[in-house]
């Protein structure tokens, strides 16, 4: 798998991507939330591809204290091959390299086979919990 920054052709592959893994959420739109990233630090949003074939992402981030990830996320087709590994190992690096002292995330809790994945790269929860308060929503159905 060959990774890359994110290109704005990258698009309509990465949120089908995303469909298919079904990270999004009706009160997330995922073309503004690929806007918003564009903003700060793109070049810490990544895609893989095989044979010019778009089947991994991963958003990565660093506000000074703590690094995060959303939307990682591989092609099912290719889940197992160890990509989500890949792309979570650069992501370290990037990070690292930045300074980031930290790398947080968060997984729904009835996401029982991604827990699982990232318990296996080293992850361990928390002792806290997670909140939110939307202060743009995207939708009439937000959260």
């Amino acid at each position: 798998m060959q990774l890359r920054p994110f290109k704005p052709r990258d698009e309509p592959a990465v949120i089908d991507l995303w469909n298919v893994c079904k990270l999004t959420r009706p009160w997330n739109d995922p073309v503004k939330d690929i806007a918003r990233k564009l903003t700060v630090q793109p070049e810490l949003f990544l895609v893989g591809e095989i044979d010019d074939e778009l089947v991994a992402t991963a958003m990565f981030g660093f506000d000074g204290t703590r690094g995060w990830v959303h939307y990682l996320a591989v092609a099912p087709s290719h889940q197992g091959e160890r990509l989500g590994r890949a792309l979570m190992a650069e992501g370290e690096r990037l990070l690292t390299n930045l300074g980031c002292p930290k790398l947080s995330l968060q997984v729904r809790t009835d996401n029982e086979r991604v827990l699982g994945f990232y318990r296996a790269l080293g992850y361990l929860p928390d002792d806290t919990v997670s909140l939110g308060k939307r202060l743009i929503a995207d939708d009439s159905a937000a959260r």
